[in-house]
């Protein structure tokens, strides 16, 4: 794959505009061909992303830290690996403890993903189904369902509000609906 400009603003360049950092790890500096990016991390495995992770929580930083894991695609979800895709989400799971103890007072971490990959499927291809947004921290409610967002840009959108930067992204922002 190679990757292509976006073709217009992003969320990335909003915040990367409004003097944030903007932290890639993974493959994320490459599918938005560096744009909006001021620092980024190559990783080796699912696992190594989940620990530059962390030592990017300990760091001094204001801004956002986007986070790519890609074995669970490449390695197991095109590979049609149920064992393997299990047991990577037990390795996630572990280092996932560890990033929910460091979140500071204002932090907010979303999971989710770019689409699905179910390891059970036939053929090679991505599957359809609907992916989860999670979200976690102290400014938010717990337990508020967002339902069946229209698009994946809602979660650009309510990042650039959550960090009050200007926002020209398609989606609509869920912030208001999530926050305390």
């Amino acid at each position: 794959d190679y990757a292509l400009k976006p073709y217009g603003e992003t969320a990335l360049d909003a915040l990367k505009a409004a003097g944030y950092d903007v932290i890639s790890i993974g493959k994320i500096k490459d599918i938005f061909d560096g744009e909006g990016i001021t620092e980024a991390y190559k990783s080796k495995s699912s696992v190594h992303g989940m620990e530059q992770t962390i030592e990017v929580m300990d760091k001094d930083f204001n801004g956002l830290c986007f986070v790519n894991l890609v074995d669970f695609d490449a390695l197991w979800g095109h590979r049609r690996d149920p064992i393997g895709y299990g047991k990577e989400i037990e390795r996630f799971d572990e280092k996932l403890g560890i990033v929910l103890s460091k979140l500071k007072e204002n932090d907010l971490l979303i999971l989710t993903a770019d689409h699905g990959n179910d390891p059970t499927h036939s053929g090679w291809d991505h599957t359809r189904e609907h992916v989860p947004v999670v979200a976690f921290g102290a400014p938010i409610k717990e337990g508020e369902n967002l339902g069946i967002r229209d698009t994946f840009a809602d979660i650009g959108a309510t990042v650039c509000e959550l960090f009050d930067a200007e926002q020209t992204a398609i989606g609509r922002s869920f912030w208001n609906e999530i926050k305390r």
